[in-house]
């Protein structure tokens, strides 16, 4: 049975991408438009892996994290950032959210691939 990875991004160019990445890899994909409709459908099914951008309308990527571990089903789940943050700062701030990864944008697929295998096995 194939992992399931949600995929939380305002850029529908950019969930595109990523869900083609992760199908060819083998994964399903549940795709959200913001954090607001990430929570919303991680309360519906829990998933293998959160994978979340962090600037989007609605609800940012650090709340969505906060909410999710708030989640007696989320607590353990990995959860990776893909963004264009890259400071320090905002990365700090990720890891005491509960995220376990971050990514930078614009990313590669293979390596996107070689992040979530890591994580969360094929």
């Amino acid at each position: 049975m194939a992992k399931t990875i949600l995929a939380v991004d305002d850029s529908g160019s950019l969930r595109q991408m990523v869900a083609f990445s992760l199908k060819a890899a083998g994964y399903d994909v549940v795709q959200a438009v913001d954090g607001q409709d990430g929570l919303d459908k991680a309360k519906e099914k829990t998933v293998d892996l959160v994978l979340t951008d962090q600037n989007m309308p609605i609800m940012d990527g650090l709340t969505l994290i906060k909410n999710l571990r708030d989640l007696g089903s989320y607590q353990k789940v990995p959860i990776l950032m893909l963004t264009t943050e890259s400071s320090d700062e905002m990365k700090a701030k990720g890891k005491a959210a509960g995220a376990n990864g971050w990514l930078v944008k614009p990313f590669d697929p293979k390596r996107l691939i070689e992040v979530v295998q890591k994580v969360i096995g094929s």
